[in-house]
């Protein structure tokens, strides 16, 4: 294992996942200060996200055919132009613009960042969280940046959220600068690779249907949650934010304890007892009589829900050693979109039915995924060349 190099990319992935949570942290103060409508609003969230999840997998199929080192700080560094250029753009069409262009910058970032994270982490699961909670970290953040400089300034100031950016950039290119001349093949050729396994796409499959099974509940809790305690439990305000905000923290302890039991009884456990786990808890919070309970609950179902997470990303590049990057777009982005997609089918379903007969639906889908994820098998490690990740040809 690599801890410094792991840990130069898990700062990356904090800034670059600092500018996604900067898009929804920054549209409620665009909304006030330039008057856009709800309509308006979700046009620039879907611009960011919706498209950085759909292109994502094209990145990765770029990083695998030609990879280069210079992706990674390519794609925090777009992400935060865009979103400075779109607190400082005046018309809506030029903010809808730059709200595209910092959701390619996220989506190129991810799949080769993530390659280069499990080279440097070897076989380890521990390693692969490590690099995941650096982006939960980082979108922890935001909505704090956001309302340190735009809400105490304004818009205008949106120029100071590049300098983590800036920074972040800086350090990237010491820390290359210092150690790749001592790692990359003399006359900067690739060092021959060693024959690998072939792609097992239907098992790749079974895990991307597992992950969209996960996202669907993941994405649906993460959007009613609030509103559920407030208004079908009768939760104070505070109440309401200290639920959502134990969802968010315990997922953290549950990506960090995953990689954790990965590495000691092997990567399988993780992803089964995640899904097997988080069953109850959602039923206990489907059925909680009070915020309290449904507090103890939703803590549970965080840690629960994020126990496959880094085992699930190093068991679809195993799936696929010789696309890597592109299982990593594929599962990462388009997969974990799905239930974005699918959510306003919710919504119209919470309007008819009420909040407790979605939850309640989405309680039958996260079934679905646990079966499918018993179905899913082991395979042998696929660790990439840590010279290639790290260096490769420019």
């Amino acid at each position: 294992m690599n801890k410094r190099r792991l840990g130069l990319l898990t700062g990356t992935h904090a800034v670059n996942d600092l500018y996604q949570g900067l898009v929804p942290a920054l549209l409620p103060f665009m909304a006030l200060e330039r008057g856009y409508s709800y309509t308006a609003v979700s046009g620039l969230m879907l611009a960011a996200t919706g498209l950085s999840s759909v292109v994502q997998p094209l990145f990765g199929l770029y990083a695998d055919r030609h990879p280069r080192s210079w992706l990674v700080p390519t794609g925090f560094l777009v992400a935060a132009f865009g979103v400075v250029l779109a607190g400082l753009g005046g018309s809506y069409l030029l903010t809808w613009l730059a709200m595209v262009l910092c959701g390619l910058g996220i989506a190129a970032y991810h799949p080769p960042a993530t390659v280069a994270a499990r080279a440097a982490g070897g076989a380890s699961q521990k390693a692969m969280s490590v690099f995941s909670v650096g982006g939960t970290i980082g979108a922890s953040f935001a909505p704090l940046l956001a309302a340190a400089v735009v809400g105490a300034q304004g818009l205008s100031h949106s120029y100071l959220l590049g300098i983590p950016a800036l920074l972040m950039g800086l350090v990237w290119w010491a820390a290359n600068a210092r150690s790749a001349p001592a790692t990359q093949p003399a006359g900067g050729t690739r060092t021959r690779q060693q024959p690998m396994a072939q792609n097992d796409w239907r098992a790749f499959s079974l895990l991307v249907a597992t992950i969209v099974g996960w996202s669907i509940p993941y994405v649906m809790v993460l959007s009613m949650l609030s509103l559920y305690v407030s208004r079908e439990l009768g939760g104070s305000p505070f109440m309401a934010a200290a639920v959502l905000t134990s969802f968010t923290a315990a997922g953290a302890v549950g990506t960090l304890s995953g990689g954790w039991l990965g590495d000691h009884f092997g990567r399988m456990r993780p992803i089964r007892s995640g899904y097997l786990l988080a069953i109850p808890m959602l039923a206990g919070l489907v059925a909680a009589p009070s915020p309290v309970v449904a507090l103890v609950c939703t803590a549970g179902l965080g840690v629960a829900m994020f126990l496959p997470f880094a085992a699930q990303v190093t068991l679809a590049q195993d799936y696929l050693p010789r696309n890597p990057a592109t299982a990593s777009g594929i599962t990462l982005g388009l997969a974990l979109s799905v239930g974005g997609l699918v959510s306003p089918l919710f919504g119209l379903l919470s309007d008819a039915h009420g909040l407790r007969f979605t939850l309640t639906a989405v309680l039958c889908v996260l079934g679905v995924a646990a079966l499918l994820a018993f179905q899913l098998r082991n395979r042998a490690p696929h660790v990439p060349s840590a010279t290639a990740a790290a260096y490769p040809a420019r």
